[in-house]
């Protein structure tokens, strides 16, 4: 059984940092495409970034990019997600989810998710 769980999420200020991780068990992340994904109130859920299966090569949403760095720890079976310079518009659930196709950004290609953990960026 494949489960993903996310913690790291909490109320910070804007300027601030957080690390957010996600624990993977029954399936090795290394073999996968892994993502962060976020949803705010009213909106759809939105690609944040991903980090491509074997090579381990990144790609970011524009809004993050520079800011966030999407990472894995292999021996820990966990994918992070560290964010700098938090901005009141990265208030979102976030969430991480494994994708076994090429495609990185939709999110309907992505099969396993978590549960989704909170960030609040406060002004």
């Amino acid at each position: 059984q494949v489960q993903l769980v996310e913690s790291g999420g909490g109320l910070v200020q804007a300027g601030d940092s957080l690390r957010l991780s996600c624990a993977a068990s029954g399936i090795a992340l290394s073999s996968y495409g892994s993502g962060w994904f976020r949803q705010a109130p009213g909106k759809e859920r939105e690609f944040v970034a991903t980090i491509r299966r074997l090579t381990g090569t990144t790609s970011y949403a524009d809004s993050v990019k520079g800011r966030f760095t999407i990472s894995r720890d292999g021996a820990k079976n966990t994918l992070y997600l560290q964010m700098n310079s938090l901005k009141p518009e990265d208030t979102a659930v976030y969430y991480c989810a494994t994708t076994g196709s090429f495609n990185y950004y939709d999110r309907v290609m992505y099969n396993y998710w978590g549960q989704g953990t909170q960030v609040t960026v406060s002004s």
